[in-house]
């Protein structure tokens, strides 16, 4: 049978076969990686099996720093945690941020950040991802600048209100602005433990958008305190470990009840075991979603982070010296030794980042705005604090160093510290001239910050003050050290 073919059919077809063979060459454009950022809540630098942690097991966190890159000086952006979620946003330190503290709004919420301030998410939005926030925010209301929508996420589920994460059985938590309420729960009666809620939802996000590239932000509650765990084997687990402990009882308002108070914490007869649980709680959550993105076939191509807000806490019937939580580090959350702000960090990036590599580059929370705004190819803002280490995750070798880093914390009696070059400036009772207090490490030589070298030093004591003094910008609100 014989046809003929016109000009256009004849042209449709070579373009047809010329679009097959780029196809093949292997010059496609490269996927765009899903990225998930896991941010437990006071987890210190110990509390993990890969960190030296004797106790607890955390085995699906162990494989992660296997399988990814840990870097042994990651800071967090403060020692507490609405200013250190501002920092790790907003690419700024704490003398910079809008969020410098946990300042309380009533009857629920914190102050809310402002909505013209760039954040990672907006970045991530920007670069065509679907956004996600699951689990603790702390900074800012529904109906306020600051609630998730806001600052590029476009979905959220769980606490707005970090205060009312204090408690583990809610009577309700948030979706997208609308209250959900948790069935069973009624501030009395405890039946439906809210971090596993959270957790389905997580799920069920990275379910719902396998086929779009996504930023996933998990700012997991636990295991803050209140101490709170599902009577479940893992509990059980640790009941068996620790046998019979000494009961933590709580204060007037911590127990739920008709006196309860939100921003209490309960009791436990079982402290150590309960504590204990949470942790490996966290583990399981990772676990699940290192099994979500095997199933769907994404793990090849998700960033996974794991990191912590901030060092170790002693609230609620907590035991950090027990379980060496803040390993060899010197403090606890809300110090501004190494022990308040050396948190652990974890980066998997299959075919970019080494498989059981370890980075020693100093690097900080507000480094993630730029690294992330790098890896997307887009534009991080102008004036920020912080510093790709995009080269340090990829192995390169031009990687720019912070000339120093800053922190500042406005409770008890205002404080500040400075690290360069190994050498740390403490200051603390900063409001007070006639009570302030200078300490000088040299954390080459003493990183559990045990010898202050301040009176031997005087010359690189008035240098990293000079930097101190430098680094704070006046803010309205946070306005502690304006003076």
């Amino acid at each position: 049978m014989k046809f003929s073919l016109s000009i256009t059919q004849a042209l449709f077809i070579c373009l047809a076969l010329l679009s097959c063979g780029e196809s093949d060459s292997g010059e496609s454009p490269e996927a765009k990686p899903n990225v998930i950022f896991i941010l437990a809540d006071d987890l210190g630098y110990g509390d993990l099996g890969f960190l030296g942690q004797q106790y607890i097991e955390t085995p699906n966190i162990d494989r992660l720093a296997k399988e990814g890159m840990v870097f042994t000086r990651h800071y967090s952006g403060s020692p507490v945690c609405a200013p250190s979620r501002s920092a790790l946003l907003t690419g700024l330190h704490t003398g910079h941020t809008p969020i410098r503290g946990n300042s309380e709004v009533q009857p629920e919420g914190q102050l809310p950040m402002t909505d013209s301030v760039q954040t990672i998410s907006k970045i991530f939005q920007q670069a065509g991802y679907v956004t996600g926030a699951f689990g603790k925010w702390g900074l800012g209301m529904n109906g306020t600048s600051g609630e998730p929508i806001h600052q590029g996420f476009g979905q959220f589920y769980g606490y707005l209100c970090q205060r009312y994460a204090h408690r583990y059985y809610p009577a309700y938590l948030w979706e997208n602005g609308q209250k959900v309420p948790m069935p069973g729960n009624d501030w009395t009666q405890r039946t439906t433990y809210a971090p596993d809620v959270i957790q389905e939802k997580t799920l069920e996000f990275i379910e719902q958008n396998k086929e779009k590239p996504f930023f996933l932000f998990m700012p997991i509650v636990t295991p803050h305190a209140e101490l709170a765990a599902p009577d479940d084997e893992i509990l059980q687990k640790y009941k068996t470990k620790f046998g019979d402990e000494k009961p933590h009882v709580a204060p007037p308002g911590g127990d739920y009840g008709p006196d309860m108070k939100i921003s209490a914490y309960q009791s436990h007869p079982n402290p150590h075991a309960a504590f204990a649980a949470m942790v490996e709680r966290i583990d399981v959550y990772v676990g699940e979603v290192l099994g979500k993105l095997e199933e769907l076939g994404l793990a090849e191509n998700t960033i996974i982070v794991f990191t912590s807000d901030n060092g170790a806490h002693r609230e609620g019937g907590a035991d950090p010296d027990f379980f060496d939580s803040n390993g060899s580090f010197r403090g606890y959350k809300r110090d501004l030794y190494e022990g308040g702000v050396h948190v652990p960090m974890i980066v998997k990036w299959p075919g970019k980042v080494k498989a059981g590599s370890s980075s020693d580059h100093v690097s900080a929370f507000w480094d993630w705005l730029p690294t992330f705004a790098d890896i997307l190819g887009e534009k991080a803002p102008a004036g920020i604090d912080g510093v790709s280490f995009l080269p340090s995750l990829v192995g390169e070798k031009k990687q720019t160093e912070h000339e120093y880093l800053y922190w500042e914390f406005h409770e008890l009696g205002g404080r500040q510290a400075v690290l360069k070059d190994n050498w740390k400036l403490v200051k603390y009772q900063v409001t007070d001239s006639t009570k302030i207090t200078l300490e000088l490490f040299n954390l080459a030589d003493d990183p559990s910050e045990q010898t202050d070298l301040a009176a031997q030093n005087p010359e690189k004591v008035s240098e990293l003050d000079s930097l101190i003094r430098k680094s704070h910008l006046p803010n309205p609100v946070f306005g502690l050290f304006d003076n």
